[in-house]
């Protein structure tokens, strides 16, 4: 059970963690995703701004600086079809003056260049002293503003141009903020972040209050001809562990609560199991110490009837009485001692009906001491009464409370191996009035003290009985207490005595 127990928790663990790193994972894919699609943006941005600036001054026909015409021959002779092919192909570079306010350089202004193509194919008769007709007879024309080449063109200028101007120029924190929310819940991240732009590893003027570099994931930016940057864009995400946990929160939360429910079965199980094994030993030792109860009076009985038989003794009357009274008193004995297993047994099942009455406990401690004074004045010893409380109204049933006054005194009795020596304290402690039976007996260790008062339970002292007892007293005791609302503790040393404790609420 233990080593699936663990076994258990170990492959819990292993794949909550696995779960967790593949969710780290996609995450950090998703982001760099998005923080790809960032890059390009803001480069196609700055690109499409640029060229919606210009692109007045480049329709406009009048604002025309200068014209360069390029003009490209390739001429062929057919000579199976006596033609003549040429080929001509015209390249126009219009040159436009454009304010430098557009690009925020120190500079009146700048020029830009505007392209046109125009291919023209000729076919011409061959005469026959080898030269071409005055007109073409075939011409074919393709016209294209060059818009491929141009935006090729264009790209490649800007991006040489706009290398020098600073970053804070070129992207606001507002437009990267507005890109980055937009392509990061495209990917289904859904989460509060932190960014900044660095320049080789210095921090630009391109960032939130908040950023920090530790754990951000990062994406070049303003990627020059050569693919290189010195730009990069960090990304941080305060809230980033709370977040995958979160997405397999459910998950840890039921394996915790399933591998709770297994370690308290596991628990409780092991609990029963040592509890089983303590009820088997304590049953053990009850059945030991009953029958060396009932062992003793069967004998003393038995002795006693072989007695009255013997013709002897049967006509001698004095004898045969002495006998009698030997078998009633041993016969009492027996019959109390199960019905302190009967009297247990039902105040378990509370069929045991105990009513009360305004009683002074005072009276109660003192009609129980009546009960030992002989056994005790046979032994040589003393119970001293200290009866300084005030108060001693309480609410209770006035024979089973005497008797768990005489079961703790007969325990201070038979567990003293000297001379008894008992003192019976009580005192007021606000509405309560405190009861105190103290002995200078053998004592117990504090390992006994805590369960003393458990049914069947008695100190282990092997298979050695001097002291007659079924374990049964002191747990009737316990009973009757918490059944009048009570407390009752010990204070023990072995080897010193034992002080028994018993609080109880007054009545006014």
């Amino acid at each position: 059970m233990s080593l699936s127990l663990v076994g258990i928790i170990f492959v819990q663990s292993f794949f909550i963690n696995n779960t967790l790193e593949n969710e780290e994972k996609n995450f950090t894919l998703s982001v760099k995703r998005a923080l790809s699609f960032v890059s390009r943006d803001i480069k196609e941005m700055e690109i499409r701004d640029y060229i919606l600036k210009i692109r007045p001054y480049l329709s406009s026909q009048e604002a025309l600086d200068s014209t360069l015409i390029q003009e490209l021959y390739i001429t062929s002779e057919d000579e199976l079809n006596e033609k003549t092919i040429v080929h001509r192909n015209t390249v126009l570079e219009e040159r436009f003056k454009v304010p430098s306010l557009f690009f925020e350089i120190d500079a009146d202004s700048i020029t830009i260049s505007n392209y046109t193509n125009e291919r023209v194919t000729e076919i011409y008769n061959s005469t026959i002293d080898g030269n071409l007709g005055i007109e073409p007879q075939e011409i074919l024309r393709d016209y294209s503003s060059m818009p491929e080449l141009r935006k090729q063109m264009w790209e490649t200028s800007f991006n040489t141009f706009l290398k020098d101007v600073p970053i804070y120029k070129r992207v606001t924190p507002e437009q990267i903020e507005t890109l980055l929310r937009r392509e990061l819940q495209g990917e289904g991240v859904i989460l509060d972040f932190e960014f900044a732009i660095y320049d080789d590893d210095l921090a630009t003027k391109v960032q939130t209050e908040n950023f920090e570099k530790l754990n951000a994931y990062g994406v070049p930016i303003f990627l020059d001809n050569n693919n290189e940057s010195s730009y990069k864009l960090w990304v941080d995400f305060p809230e980033r562990k709370k977040y995958l946990i979160s997405s397999i929160l459910w998950m840890i939360v039921l394996s915790i609560i399933f591998t709770g429910i297994i370690i308290l079965a596991y628990v409780s199980a092991i609990y029963q199991l040592i509890r089983q094994r303590q009820i088997s030993q304590i049953k053990t030792d009850f059945i030991n110490n009953m029958t060396h109860e009932f062992k003793t009076p069967i004998a003393t009985i038995n002795l006693a009837l072989d007695s009255i038989r013997n013709p002897k003794i049967i006509n001698d009357r004095e004898k045969v009485m002495r006998y009698l009274g030997m078998i009633k008193d041993e016969n009492k004995r027996m019959h109390a001692q199960v019905e302190n297993v009967l009297r247990i047994s039902k105040l378990e099942k509370n069929e045991l009906n105990i009513s009360k009455e305004r009683l002074k406990l005072h009276d109660l401690v003192e009609d129980a001491i009546t009960h030992i004074e002989l056994i005790v004045e046979d032994r040589k010893g003393y119970v001293k009464t200290h009866l300084n409380a005030a108060k001693s109204s309480v609410l209770a049933n006035e024979s089973h409370f005497t008797n768990v006054i005489v079961n703790i005194l007969d325990n201070a009795v038979k567990y003293s191996d000297d001379v008894p020596k008992i003192d019976v304290y009580t005192e007021n402690v606000g509405n309560n009035i405190i009861l105190k039976i103290s002995d200078q007996g053998n004592g117990m260790s504090k390992q006994v003290a805590k369960r003393v008062f458990e049914k069947f339970y008695r100190e282990h002292t092997g298979n050695v009985h001097n002291v007659k007892g079924h374990g049964l007293g002191l747990a009737y005791v316990k009973q009757i207490i918490d059944d009048h609302q009570g407390h009752i503790s010990v204070e023990s040393e072995k080897g010193k005595g034992s002080t028994f404790i018993i609080k109880l609420p007054l009545i006014s």
